[in-house]
């Protein structure tokens, strides 16, 4: 009696999936749909049909998913769709910020504009420049640097490697305080200790104190989260080789988290760099080169920005030249972040095979 050999079907676990391409044609598709209807119903806001076109996107998105390929893989796709349209509505505005100003500091910003100051030269009049404003700006951040990293730094070491009990939580508790601090209340402290109290006037020094202050706590707290990253192995193998605690943090524990210490305190200067409320109460203002932090008056680029458009007089070179002032700051913080690249890249530990 012979026995049929059974070949069982081959059996697929994954359903039916949708080409890669379906998201874009979607997005093209909810672009192509909403700027029909924006038409249609007369909106002539950009904001408007990019809003219908991204709510079209995701319901087409779920839509088409669940019929082909369930509710499950639709409930990620909608997720996924969200993230994107989220990443967009960040990137418009950022990118239209950028644009406008390029578009509009290019057309004063030249090698005459970066090394003359204003000088003589009136509010409502052509010409002048901010080489005054560049070098207030570089004097006080650099100032509020040299005394924010170093206590900033140590401060974060001492909560992580040594802080125990009472005072680490004091000091905690007080950082998070400090997060919160307005820059006008910064600068009112310094202007009544500093100006009414020790009466020592106004200068760029000033400034940079009260900079420090909104600088030390996001130092503090961007070193404390770099430092708890360091594997606790790397610091047991330092200290089982005998190494004292102060030489592992030094040559083990802060080589190791460099790149994060040094992007951390490249986002403090971003954040004090725009400041003006504390420059204006502890710096003011002059259209004259002032190259002495610690004496009189000294112009900054958030001044220098404000005044031309408060006092242009509904003039375009006070315009162009605040424009063009922006365009400047900017680039300032655009290089600072690559230098902090360039030294994270640099003072990173070198890792072997």
């Amino acid at each position: 009696m012979s026995h049929a050999t059974l070949t069982p079907k081959p059996s697929s676990l994954r359903g039916a999936t949708l080409p890669k391409w379906f998201g874009w044609a979607v997005a093209a598709g909810s672009v192509l749909l909403g700027l029909g209807i924006s038409t249609a119903a007369g909106l002539d806001s950009d904001i408007q049909w990019a809003l219908i076109a991204a709510v079209l996107f995701v319901v087409g998105s779920y839509a088409v998913s669940a019929k082909v390929e369930g509710r499950r893989q639709a409930k990620d796709r909608t997720a996924t769709s969200l993230v994107w349209v989220a990443f967009l509505m960040a990137l418009v505005p950022l990118i239209s910020l950028i644009w406008e100003t390029v578009k509009r500091g290019v057309k004063v910003l030249d090698g005459y504009f970066l090394t003359h100051s204003m000088g003589v030269v009136a509010d409502t009049e052509p010409g002048g420049g901010i080489y005054h404003a560049i070098v207030g700006t570089l004097e006080q951040v650099g100032l509020a640097t040299l005394i924010s990293v170093p206590i900033g730094v140590l401060t974060a070491i001492y909560l992580v490697e040594y802080g125990r009990g009472r005072l680490a939580k004091a000091v905690t508790f007080f950082v998070d305080v400090m997060t919160g601090i307005p820059s006008i209340v910064a600068g009112l402290f310094v202007l009544s200790v500093w100006i009414l109290m020790l009466d020592m006037g106004p200068s760029g020094f000033a400034g940079s104190m009260a900079l420090s202050i909104l600088m030390i706590p996001v130092v503090v707290r961007s070193t404390e989260e770099m430092l708890k990253l360091v594997p606790n192995e790397l610091r047991e193998a330092s200290l089982a080789l005998g190494v004292p605690k102060w030489r592992t943090i030094l040559k083990v524990v802060l080589p190791t988290s460099i790149g994060g210490i040094t992007t951390g305190v490249m986002l403090a200067i971003a954040r004090i760099t725009g400041e003006t409320a504390p420059v204006l109460l502890l710096v003011w203002v002059t259209n004259f080169i002032n190259t002495n932090p610690f004496q009189d008056p000294q112009a900054s680029l958030p001044m220098y920005i404000y005044l031309q458009y408060a006092n242009s007089g509904g003039s375009g070179a006070a315009y162009d030249r605040a424009w063009a002032a922006a365009l400047t700051l900017i680039a300032f913080i655009m290089i600072l972040n690559l230098v902090a690249r360039g030294i994270a890249r640099w003072k990173a530990p070198k890792t072997g095979r």
